[in-house]
């Protein structure tokens, strides 16, 4: 998938103009790129549109208008980006109770080690790799930025639409699987 430049992210007063309209467009795009995985974990495919989105949202908030610190941020985003024959999330620990946050994170350790979460297509699985630095020995942060490669086999398959696709958690504390809904994989197939 493209990545961002400094072309496409238009001047804050050009930007105001249009983020009703935008923010509605993304808004409706992210209705087909977010999934409740289990009661606490969802996830959000971004593409070039959820980025973008995000980087005039950053500078409108830090009203920034430097092109050098724009840059930055561009570069700091695009890494949110899928490559080629990838799909990127951002995932959510979302729990609401403060009483209950460190508890049910401290139960989520090790979520990001291994192939706890992953895709299911028919016999065969693509699986989350996790952004290091979210997490450590002692604590687990509640956003994760997680990329799943995908072999030609499987973007074959998710394509074909011979098969049904399942989006899987298999932590030893956390367990949820659900199939993929019939607009969510149209959405994200473009991806791949």
């Amino acid at each position: 998938m493209r990545k961002l430049t400094l072309k496409d992210i238009l001047p804050l007063s050009e930007y105001e103009k249009i983020r009703n309209e935008f923010r509605q467009d993304v808004i409706r795009l992210k209705a087909t790129r977010r999934i409740a995985l289990g009661d606490v974990i969802t996830l959000v495919f971004e593409n070039h549109e959820t980025i973008k989105f995000q980087i005039q949202e950053m500078m409108r908030v830090e009203h920034i208008y430097d092109e050098e610190k724009i840059e930055a941020e561009i570069n700091i985003y695009n890494a949110l980006i899928p490559d080629e024959k990838e799909l990127s999330a951002t995932l959510f620990v979302e729990i609401t109770d403060e009483a209950k946050i460190k508890p049910q994170l401290d139960k989520l350790m090790g979520l990001d080690r291994g192939e706890k979460i992953f895709f299911q297509i028919g016999t065969l699985k693509a699986y989350a790799n996790f952004e290091e630095g979210h997490s450590n020995d002692s604590r687990i942060s509640a956003v994760h930025y997680i990329r799943f490669k995908f072999s030609p086999d499987l973007i074959e398959c998710w394509k074909s639409g011979r098969e049904e696709i399942f989006l899987e958690v298999d932590h030893p504390n956390y367990r949820a699987r659900i199939k993929l809904p019939g607009n969510m994989r149209e959405s994200l197939a473009g991806d791949l």
